[in-house]
């Protein structure tokens, strides 16, 4: 299982994301140009000491990242997008252990080049009157449930 982050916009949350994939042994891909100067001081706060425990792989494109997937350099797997425009709910879909979990950016989503790309489009079910949950909370949620049906959570010794 892998989550990756279609060009994060805001520090804190990618930091919190990087904390989740550390502490759920969860490697993360950042595809970049993000919204903010990826550095240790823009996402510190909210990754704290985690950080030297994350995994994780930057792409510096969109392009990079499909290349690199397509060649294998970080396994197989489907391409599953969450996404406000989906129409089935995560809870009604069957995850794969090589699965990537895809996020789009928090100001704009994924655009459709992307959902273009993607080999399911998922999304969790809010209130019809509000827009979306935060990514990083997000991410949590649905990798919860895709570690869960694989069996996938870290054991404790």
């Amino acid at each position: 299982m892998r989550l990756a982050l279609f060009e994060p916009d805001i520090p804190p949350n990618l930091g919190t994301i990087l904390r989740l994939g550390a502490c759920l042994e969860t490697p993360v891909h950042v595809i970049e140009p993000c919204g903010f100067p990826f550095s240790v001081q823009s996402i510190r706060r909210s990754a704290m000491d985690y950080l030297e425990h994350a995994e994780i792989h930057r792409h510096d494109s969109w392009q990079h990242f499909q290349d690199e997937r397509h060649a294998g350099q970080f396994g197989g797997g489907r391409l599953v997008l969450m996404t406000t425009k989906a129409a089935i709910p995560y809870t009604d879909f069957r995850f794969a252990p090589d699965d990537i979990l895809l996020f789009g950016r928090e100001t704009r989503g994924a655009p459709d080049y992307v959902h273009a790309a993607a080999d399911a489009r998922l999304l969790i079910p809010i209130r019809p009157d509000l827009r979306s949950i935060n990514v990083a909370t997000a991410a949590a949620i649905v990798l919860g449930e895709a570690l869960r049906q694989c069996d996938a959570f870290p054991r404790r010794q």
